[in-house]
């Protein structure tokens, strides 16, 4: 079995948050309830449980001249999903911000966009020029 990773994450609304990740994203609903549900992210459980917002004192910080969330959290997907789904974003008017690429001819070079989740959540989804260089130095 591959290994998924699991995240659970405080959310203002179920209902807004399941209509972003499945209308938007593309994402399918796995178990809910009336306080909380499941969203399979490309093979990855993401939890959201009903609660109040979640503050963050350091948001931002700098790499590469952007300027980037401190917090997000998100996933690496092949070339042709990720123009795919930047496309589809873009096509339904949402606020992507920073797409750039990162590492320009350097080990670790990816293409990356961020997108905020109802519950302002940054979301990134990044692809790798090579994905043999993901963890490398």
């Amino acid at each position: 079995m591959e290994s998924s990773f699991h995240m659970s994450l405080p959310c203002l609304s179920v209902e807004d948050t399941k209509n972003f990740y499945t209308n938007n994203i593309g994402a399918s609903i796995g178990r809910t309830s009336e306080n909380w549900l499941d969203i399979n992210l490309f093979n990855h459980q993401l939890t959201f449980i009903q609660a109040e917002k979640f503050n963050f004192n350091s948001p931002n910080y700098v790499f590469e001249g952007k300027l980037l969330p401190s917090f997000h959290f998100g996933v690496i997907i092949d070339v042709e999903k990720w123009g795919e789904l930047y496309a589809k974003l873009n096509h339904l008017n949402l606020k992507v911000v920073t797409q750039t690429t990162f590492l320009k001819d350097k080990i670790g070079e990816h293409l990356s966009f961020f997108i905020k989740d109802p519950n302002d959540y940054m979301l990134e989804f990044k692809s790798f020029k090579d994905s043999k260089e993901i963890f490398n130095i």
